[in-house]
């Protein structure tokens, strides 16, 4: 079974929350606070794996999370970090946010690994919180939850040359001939349900792996058939092989499917449009009318293609064909055929991003939103008169105080930041 496709819940793991301990040892007066910090969560990574060639096993695993972080203990001990999670998949591998489809990784070289969601930090023990005026603090920090993220695997087939065309028009047989592949072939329509590869031996020049598409239809751009899921291989491909039925046995018109597929290729990509592509006009043994390949040898010639008679039957052409392929794709670069989103795909905590924070005005509510709040109190114990204390001087820091005031907050006024709610005392 060949899976090109899936969709898994993937969470990083929570950082340790930190220890509140104080020093209790013989002949140690006042020893002091020794809570110790929480270890940091586990990341989450993708890992290109070398032995595997589909994404089957993730039918059967939805749900991944890395390790937590484990909590600080006494004399300062810190918590041991989570294990980083490594999640491996075939080298083809296109990462998304499924709810965004942001691209998060493009995994197309061996052994390459991408970061995608980190742990969360682990929390500071309350050895941290002791000053002059606070020699004693009885709390400490919870640790960072981990990220979480519904994520998209697609596999993306890696192959120089791309077979295109309608169901039946000899693409398999082709890819039998020419490399040592063994497709299952048979003569009706949609024998290819799965992409197959094969890789051509130096015979015709430098080795390159071409992919046989299953065929296309028209509006296989909007999804109909298989046509998205098959469309998605070609992507990667540096050149394809357009092939059509020349014979006329069953009635097929070679411009109308020329015209077709390349308007599938546009409506799903224009890129892919463009890609440099040649006619390889098939089944010229059982050709009874010229008429037909004197037509399409004009449409590739107006729009600057080449083109091959050819016969998978006889081996007509076919050798011819595959020395100007092999010549071709040594002119053809190779390049990043999938773009990676400039977004970060990770949390990053800047000093900017923790002084950043909404207020909106309900009422005689102020509702404060912002990754900078939120952190704060996630991490501070609220049922705590010495942690509220922290938390109000956090707040205070990052300017929060301040601008409540220029919108005039007035005492006995409600703030709310997550889903906690404060009255305010000035």
């Amino acid at each position: 079974m060949f899976t090109d496709y899936v969709k898994i819940y993937v969470t990083s793991g929570k950082g340790g929350n930190g220890a509140i301990s104080f020093r209790r040892e013989k002949y140690v007066a006042a020893g002091g606070p020794d809570g110790g910090d929480g270890g940091k969560g586990g990341d989450v990574y993708f890992k290109v794996d070398k032995n595997a060639n589909t994404l089957i096993e993730f039918r059967y695993k939805k749900k991944f999370k890395a390790e937590n972080g484990q909590n600080g203990e006494s004399a300062r001990k810190y918590g041991k970090s989570g294990e980083n999670l490594y999640i491996p998949v075939p080298i083809g591998t296109v990462i998304k946010d499924a709810n965004t489809n942001q691209i998060l990784a493009d995994l197309s070289e061996p052994e390459q690994e991408a970061l995608i969601l980190k742990g969360g930090r682990g929390g500071l023990g309350n050895s941290h919180f002791a000053t002059s005026t606070r020699q004693a603090p009885r709390f400490a920090q919870d640790g960072e939850p981990g990220e979480e993220k519904e994520l998209i695997l697609e596999l993306k087939l890696l192959a120089d040359v791309g077979l295109l065309g309608f169901p039946n028009v000899g693409k398999s047989t082709f890819l039998s001939k020419v490399t040592s592949a063994n497709p299952k072939i048979a003569n009706y329509h949609f024998t290819t349900i799965e992409p197959n590869l094969g890789v051509v031996t130096s015979k015709y020049g430098d080795s390159f792996v071409i992919a046989d598409i299953p065929g296309i239809i028209e509006g296989a751009s909007e999804g109909t058939g298989l046509g998205i899921e098959f469309l998605r291989h070609i992507e990667r491909t540096r050149l394809l092989l357009h092939f059509i039925d020349v014979s006329g046995q069953e009635g097929r018109n070679p411009i109308e499917d020329y015209k077709i597929i390349n308007e599938e290729l546009k409506k799903y990509s224009e890129k892919l449009a463009k890609r440099t592509q040649i006619i390889v006009a098939n089944k010229v043994d059982m050709l009874t009318d010229e008429s037909n390949f004197k037509e399409l040898e004009k449409l590739a010639n107006k729009n600057n293609q080449k083109i091959f008679k050819i016969s998978n039957y006889t081996g007509e052409g076919i050798d011819n064909l595959m020395e100007y392929v092999s010549k071709t794709l040594k002119t053809l670069p190779k390049e990043n055929l999938i773009e990676i989103s400039d977004a970060s795909n990770t949390k990053v905590y800047t000093l900017q991003d923790e002084n950043e924070f909404n207020i909106t005005k309900e009422k005689d509510k102020y509702v404060v939103t912002g990754e900078a709040v939120e952190k704060i109190i996630r991490r501070v114990n609220i049922t705590d008169n010495e942690s509220l204390f922290y938390l109000h001087k956090k707040l205070s820091e990052i300017g929060l105080n301040d601008k409540l005031r220029k919108m005039g907050i007035k005492e006995g006024d409600t703030v709310k930041i997550g889903s906690y709610e404060m009255e305010w005392e000035d």
